[in-house]
This record gives C-alpha cells, sequence and structure tokens, in this order.
C-alpha cells in the first residue's frame, strides 16, 4: 500500500472534502481524486461514496481511516525516533483545561522553555472531552484534563485535587444550600468542561433546573461578569482567590462529594515517548509534587 495514497485518503476523509483536501495537501483537485482512485483500486473497495452535495466514506472507507491514522502516526513515530538525540527538541504539542492553564501553568511552562528551548512548545486550551478526543486521534503528545479518565487506550497520571467553589458577586449574602441561588443565571465554561459538568450534576442532584446557562469562553470574562452582578458560577478556588482578595467576587464552599476534582495529565499508552516529552513528565511531576 502507498503511503502517499493512505495519506491523501486519510486527509481526505478529515476534511469531508475533495477539494479542501487538495488546498491542504497543496494539490489539485483532479490529483486527489486520482489517488483515490488509485487507492481504491489497488484495495479492490470504494472509499468514498461520490454525490452531489460532496463525498461520504462509505463503510470500507470507514474502517481505513482508523487504520490509516495509526498507520501514518507510527511512520512520524519512526522519523522521530530516528532523528531524535538524546537532547529535548522538536514539536510538543500539550494540550489543557483553561482554568488549569491559567493557574498552574506559568511557572512549569517558563520553567520547562528555560531549561529546553529547542522544544517546539504550543499549549492549546479548552474543554476536557475536546482534550480526550485530541490525545486519542494523535493530535497532541498529552493534556491536562478532569479525571479520573477511564481508557484503555490512555494512561493517566494524577496531577492535583482542585477544590470547587460557588462564585458570586461580593455583596452576595452568605449561601447555605444552592437552593439560594436557584433563580440565578448560571455562567459556565464551553460544552465539555468538567466544571460545568459538576455543577450540572450539583443542580439535579438537588432536584434543580437551571434558570438560565451563559456560555463563555472563558475563566476570567466569567469572573468579570459573576462580579457585575450577572450570575453565579462554578470554578476553582485558586482562579477565584485573587479576585475575591480585591473584593471583586465572593466565594462560598459546596458539599464536600462536589468540592473535589481531579486534574490528571493523560496521554496515548501506545506513543513514543520522545525526548521533549520525557523531560515535559519529569518537569510536571517535579512541578506538582
Amino acid at each position: 500500500m502507498d503511503i502517499q495514497l493512505l495519506k491523501v485518503f486519510f486527509t481526505t476523509a478529515h476534511e469531508g472534502s475533495i477539494s479542501k483536501a487538495a488546498n491542504k495537501l497543496n494539490f489539485a483537485q483532479s490529483n486527489v481524486t486520482h489517488k483515490i482512485q488509485q487507492l481504491e483500486a489497488d484495495l479492490q473497495t470504494q472509499l468514498f461514496y461520490r454525490h452531489n452535495r460532496g463525498i461520504t466514506l462509505t463503510p470500507s472507507g470507514q474502517i481505513l481511516v482508523s487504520y490509516a491514522e495509526k498507520i501514518l502516526h507510527v511512520i512520524q513515530e519512526a522519523r522521530l525516533a530516528v532523528g531524535d538525540s538524546s537532547e529535548p527538541a522538536g514539536p510538543l504539542h500539550i494540550g489543557s483545561m483553561e482554568t488549569t492553564a491559567s493557574a498552574r501553568l506559568p511557572m512549569l511552562l517558563t520553567k520547562y522553555h528555560t531549561e529546553f528551548p529547542a522544544v517546539d512548545f504550543t499549549l492549546t486550551t479548552g474543554p476536557t472531552e475536546q482534550h480526550l478526543h485530541a490525545v486519542l486521534h494523535y493530535e497532541i503528545n498529552g493534556a491536562f484534563v478532569a479525571g479520573p479518565v477511564e481508557h484503555p487506550d490512555l494512561i493517566q497520571e494524577k496531577v492535583i485535587d482542585e477544590e470547587l467553589v460557588l462564585v458570586t458577586s461580593a455583596s452576595h449574602p452568605p449561601i447555605q444550600s444552592v437552593h439560594d441561588v436557584q433563580d440565578r443565571p448560571l455562567l459556565v465554561l464551553r460544552s465539555g468542561c468538567a466544571y460545568r459538568a459538576k455543577l450540572n450534576l450539583l443542580l439535579k442532584e438537588e432536584g434543580l433546573i437551571p434558570v438560565k446557562l451563559m456560555d463563555f469562553g472563558s475563566p476570567e470574562t466569567i469572573i468579570g461578569c459573576v462580579g457585575a452582578g450577572l450570575g453565579i458560577s462554578l470554578l476553582p478556588k485558586t482562579i477565584a482567590a485573587e479576585p475575591e482578595e480585591q473584593g471583586r467576587i465572593r466565594t462560598h464552599a459546596i458539599p464536600g462529594k462536589h468540592a473535589i476534582v481531579t486534574t490528571v495529565f493523560i496521554r496515548r499508552r501506545d506513543a513514543l515517548i520522545t525526548p521533549a516529552l520525557s523531560a515535559f513528565l519529569s518537569a510536571m511531576r517535579a512541578h506538582f509534587n
């Protein structure tokens, strides 16, 4: 099986369009079409349905996508393994929840960059579900997510336990129960966020339905809007500590079983540990221990 044909097929399947795949690969559309036809002839099966709306994977194509992803990743790993020296260098792509990135990672990343300037480090922030998908599909080397994570293809390492608190405006009276704020809008991070899921679970167990959910892109924006009286939120205490000291917001404890969420670092069990990733894991363990 020709690796170049496999790469064209996988890119086309991932993009969902021959024209988008051609643009990404810097090929002519006719070239992409021809290579897919070559692969179909080699495998003696149809990989895409062609229709007026574009293309759709056939059952054979759906099966081949997962194999193609693994094959292309193994080839990339082989190149890295052969070319790598013992000195950390090259790309390292890590994911993180927004709150962890802002409150827990700045010192770690600064120290890591200072010690290993040859590493081309990239940090992507987003919700836990996004990072789980990215790690499983070899899109990033690892990620800080809310745990525990149970998946046979992943290794998880506990990083830290975060205490969660309800956050209100500074003038809000003490909260004895979530029933005290059931009529307030809930300010949450986008879908897939572990803290949002935790808040939904807390309300569900109390038999409450949110009056209104308002999505925000960052914890800093949520804190600003909570401080202005727009609504309430559930966030890690570390994120809320400084704004509370400044008198901008007020925090309130929640029931014990909901008060703690564990942050873990996940990576694929079968992925190559490059010198750059190995150095990052060592730095992470030293930083959080």
